[in-house]
């Protein structure tokens, strides 16, 4: 018995079958891609050619070959390879699964892999069911993800399994994919005697963007809209992909690593001081629908971050762009939204704020913070003058140049300046500053 009746071989996907389903690889010489994965001697490829499978996440973006690699390992092990649903199924069906695969183990000795595809659609229970069976050999569990397990897979299952990570395809993978489709006259198109335009060719592995299934479902599609046109032969031009695939559709996910992937992105372009990349990663956020609030924050954040002080205009054009978003939204608010961004990124760069405020932390956190010294309390009260709170004050704009040395700081803090503001921008002024008052402030305690 399988998992869910009789024990089947995984049948190869017949001529009514999608494209992309129809031109799986039969064989690991077949696979495209993955080549850090599956050269001759990689970890992945000895455990499929000897058998020895170990539970393992399959992470990478769609259409890299997760699935396809877990049938072509459905048809090379001896195990009882079953699949199972992580949208339609829940605790009890993974609760019958576990039961019949430790009825197999026991009765036949026999291994039972079993493949979850989307696994990030598991809840913590239905995950955490699979943990025990996981751990003491009854499944060899074979997941896939197109989001980082690190936050959709639970901890402990993760930690029980082999973690590969599928890159995104090249052209040339995807090129020599489609190619095989075009010729292979059992599973593919040769039968048609199909032609493709190179400048279609091109097009379509453009806008497939690393992702085999959409550009195998892409040429399927294109092929039946050059066919309206009754043409012979039949020529794919660049017209009729464009028509397939009528908007490239961006991967990225709101909930997901895609949105912290190209959020890091954006902010490290703006970091870098690139206001062309940093433009291309707003792009892609509005595009994909992100909330233009989440991007408005992600922009104050970086100009006090790393523009602070060399240039204070920043902040107030960041929140601007914020109050903006509020007031006209989208899609017009894409305009603040970049003005702001080309702001932050030609701005002179300083993180002094940054690393000022964190060594404050950090030695607030060290040692425990004294009172505050009698001449800095608060004197709005009455009796505070019976407390001596304020005596010693030295109010400095009675003073010339509206400064006075005295200290502001608990006794034993501070064992070094925890702002140094940079030489960029106006902190170069701000450090010349600092300089003279510090030194009227050290001079003061050596006299």
């Amino acid at each position: 018995m399988s998992l869910f009746g009789e024990a089947e071989e995984p049948e190869e996907a017949g001529p009514t079958a999608p494209l992309a389903a129809r031109m799986r690889p039969r064989a690991l010489e077949e696979f495209v891609g993955q080549e850090h994965l599956l050269h001759p001697g990689a970890a992945l490829r000895t455990m499929i050619e000897r058998d020895t499978l170990q539970s393992m996440i399959l992470f990478g973006p769609a259409g890299t070959g997760k699935s396809s690699l877990a049938l072509l390992i459905a048809h090379r092990t001896k195990a009882q390879f079953e699949t199972f649903s992580a949208v339609t199924s829940g605790v009890a069906d993974v609760r019958r699964v576990i039961k019949i695969a430790t009825q197999r183990r026991k009765a036949e000795g026999r291994r039972s892999i079993l493949f979850v595809d989307e696994i990030h659609r598991f809840n913590k229970a239905q995950q955490d069911a699979f943990l025990p069976h996981v751990e003491d050999g009854t499944i060899i569990l074979i997941g896939s993800t197109t989001e980082n397990p690190f936050f959709s897979v639970t901890s402990p299952l993760l930690s029980r399994c082999r973690l590969f990570t599928f890159e995104p395809l090249t052209p040339e993978h995807v090129r020599a994919i489609v190619r095989r489709a075009l010729e292979d006259r059992e599973r593919g198109l040769g039968a048609l005697g199909v032609e493709m335009r190179p400048e279609a060719l091109d097009h379509l592995l453009n806008i497939s963007g690393g992702d085999a299934r959409a550009a195998l479902n892409g040429l399927e599609t294109a092929v039946e809209v050059a066919r309206e046109g009754g043409g012979k032969p039949l020529v794919i031009e660049v017209g009729h992909v464009e028509e397939a695939v009528q908007r490239r559709l961006l991967a990225y996910d709101k909930a997901g690593d895609m949105h912290y992937d190209v959020a890091s992105a954006f902010i490290k372009s703006m970091r870098g001081s690139d206001p062309d990349a940093a433009l291309h990663w707003l792009a892609r956020m509005i595009k994909a629908g992100e909330d233009p609030r989440f991007i408005a924050r992600r922009i104050i954040i970086q100009a006090a971050e790393d523009v602070g002080n060399a240039d204070p205009m920043a902040l107030l054009v960041a929140t601007a762009a914020a109050h903006a978003v509020e007031y006209v939204g989208l899609p017009e608010a894409q305009i603040p939204l970049a003005q702001a961004t080309i702001y932050v990124a030609t701005a002179p760069k300083s993180n002094a704020s940054y690393l000022g405020i964190a060594r404050a932390m950090e030695d607030i956190e060290q040692r425990i913070p004294p009172p505050v010294p009698r001449h800095l309390r608060g004197t709005g009260y009455g009796g505070a003058a019976r407390l001596g709170s304020g005596e010693g004050y030295l109010y400095p704009h009675e003073y010339p140049g509206h400064f006075i040395p005295q200290e502001y700081l608990p006794s034993g803090f501070k064992s070094q300046n925890y702002y140094e503001p940079s030489d960029q921008g106006l902190e170069r002024e701000i450090a010349e500053r600092l300089r003279r008052w510090r030194e009227r402030l050290e001079g003061q305690g050596s006299g």
